[in-house]
């Protein structure tokens, strides 16, 4: 026994309305889609920074403490615009300037600092913390960023 299937102008209209709405649909996906590969980043790269604080105690008794900011050297590139989320997470506080780039700023313990940098031209811009700078502290509390 054959089975005969009727296809009427109405069934095919529809069919080729569906398949209409798929293939415009897949084109829209695909167009958006390297729309956002190809488009200019929409937010600032953010970089995050820790104040840290190492301590020892040598066989004499005598207390060793240095102030770090984590990471020590931070890479940008030239004509980027960079946000730094600098956290305080040892040492009550610490006022610091970007030496070159003009910005100064503090950051406390518990509290994020945000300091938005364009980075135009190529050169080290060292981040140094005003509290801890003298020698008898080991060393000064600094980081850099490095443009390229």
């Amino acid at each position: 026994m054959s089975k005969v299937f009727v296809v009427s102008r109405k069934h095919l209209k529809l069919l080729g309305i569906a398949l209409l709405l798929v293939v415009l649909t897949a084109a829209y996906l695909k167009w958006n889609q390297s729309q956002m590969m190809a488009g200019t980043p929409s937010a600032d790269r953010i970089i995050h920074l820790v104040t840290v604080e190492y301590k020892t105690k040598l066989n004499d008794g005598k207390e060793l403490e240095v102030y770090r900011w984590d990471p020590g050297t931070i890479r940008v590139r030239s004509g980027e615009r960079v946000q730094l989320h600098i956290t305080g997470v040892n040492g009550g506080s610490h006022p610091f300037v970007i030496e070159g780039l003009g910005i100064k700023g503090e950051v406390r313990k518990g509290e994020t600092t945000i300091v938005e940098i364009d980075a135009e031209r190529p050169g080290t811009y060292p981040i140094l913390c005003l509290t801890h700078t003298a020698a008898s502290q080991l060393s000064p509390m600094v980081a850099y960023i490095e443009v390229d």
